[in-house]
């Protein structure tokens, strides 16, 4: 090979290497290549497999349900269901019956034991009331508004199933008795020393605390008893996204149809 042809080669090579990254400097031994997530190739990055778990039986039911609440038409006896007591008036409710809560068992023994020892010394003990109480079990909390004996009810809207309290609030607007539909059945037992309590009724209250308990009443009175509203409201008919689209799209064509044929003079 001549000498002119070689100089030549060298300069392209020499121009080359010039152009080429600097690899060894950067301290890359592997040029990088774009990640593939075919078979055999990159892990697929973590995400959210939710919509691919096949769920218990009884959580497939209660999301079931929820749907068809909302798209159904509601009757306003199960409606007013939805519409419970809300931000601090449920709290004030709920503070004001946390002083009436059914004594527990020891309690109960440790106040019997003191009246029998008294009675035992010969020391004329008052004829003692029990103490005022929250009242628990539907066939119990019935009794007292059928004798008008309650003086505020409280149903919990997430009994299951509904109809076990639905005929509740009709029989308390009848017999003019104060009810509130409260949020939580689990709060309710709370109260009762028990899981859960589908409603509560407080019969009497201490003299000091008859004041408060006349404000909650005309508060649920207004809110429920008097509600003509709640008791003819519809509840439901609320569409998914999809149908929604699809709803608007048709309204849109239609006006678009009718705006062309204004247009054309039809």
């Amino acid at each position: 090979m001549p000498k002119e042809a070689k100089k030549t080669a060298a300069k392209a090579g020499a121009k080359k290497k010039a152009s080429e990254p600097k690899e060894e400097k950067l301290g890359l031994k592997f040029q990088p290549k774009p990640k593939s997530f075919h078979i055999g190739g990159d892990i697929l990055p973590k995400r959210d497999l939710g919509r691919y778990v096949r769920w218990p039986r009884y959580i497939r039911l209660q999301r079931q349900k929820k749907i068809l609440n909302q798209r159904l038409k509601v009757p306003p006896t199960v409606n007013q269901f939805n519409e419970p007591v809300k931000g601090n008036q449920s709290i004030e409710v709920f503070k004001f019956l946390e002083k009436y809560r059914p004594e527990t068992k020891a309690e109960k023994k440790t106040r019997l034991e003191g009246l029998a020892q008294a009675k035992v010394d010969g020391k004329e003990a008052a004829a003692e009331k029990a103490p005022a109480v929250l009242k628990m079990g539907l066939t119990h909390v019935t009794a007292l508004v059928e004798s008008k004996k309650a003086k505020l009810v409280l149903i919990a809207r997430d009994v299951d199933p509904l109809e076990l309290v639905l005929w509740l609030p009709a029989l308390c607007r009848k017999m003019e008795v104060p009810y509130m539909i409260v949020n939580n059945k689990g709060r309710l037992g709370a109260l009762v020393h028990q899981k859960t309590a589908s409603c509560l009724a407080l019969t009497r209250v201490n003299k000091e605390d008859e004041a408060k308990l006349k404000s909650i009443q005309e508060s649920a009175m207004t809110l429920f008893n008097d509600n003509s509203t709640l008791a003819k409201k519809w509840g439901g008919q609320i569409m998914g996204q999809r149908t929604e689209f699809k709803l608007e799209k048709q309204r849109l064509a239609f006006e678009a149809e009718k705006l062309k044929k204004q247009k054309l003079g039809v």
